[in-house]
């Protein structure tokens, strides 16, 4: 699967990718639920974001900070009217930072049914390894 993650030193100009257009909401923002699950080889995160398509979402890596942004696309059917809305806004936005022990160069990213999966491993220095002990 091809991974959209974008990386970005410190100081560099922000992407003009379209799908970063201002949102009509401003810069409102729903906080999607996320469960992070730790393992000895790294982290996966699981970000549920609704109504969310791949081109409507946009995960930036910068330093140690993850941001997860993404607007749905959730629309009422054409000669219906919603007479009752509890989420009027479609944007989400999330940003994490991340430990020094963890790879962000090798990101895996997933979006299936509105659920978004990463996978961050931990850097080779940071993982468990066994130490021979010689007997003199």
């Amino acid at each position: 699967m091809n991974n959209d993650i974008q990386t970005r030193s410190s100081g560099a100009p922000a992407s003009t990718d379209p799908r970063q257009k201002a949102s009509r909401y401003g810069s409102a923002a729903l906080t999607p639920p996320v469960d992070v699950v730790e393992d000895a080889g790294g982290i996966t995160l699981y970000a549920d974001l609704p109504g969310v398509s791949r081109e409507n979402l946009s995960l930036h890596v910068e330093a140690e900070t993850l941001t997860i942004e993404a607007e749905s696309s959730l629309t009422v059917p054409d000669g219906l009217k919603t007479s009752h809305t509890e989420v009027g806004m479609g944007r989400f936005q999330r940003v994490f930072t991340l430990s020094k022990e963890l790879d962000t160069e090798k990101v895996a990213a997933e979006l299936v049914q509105g659920v978004l999966k990463l996978r961050i491993p931990k850097a080779e220095h940071a993982k468990p390894r066994r130490i021979n002990v010689e007997v003199a």
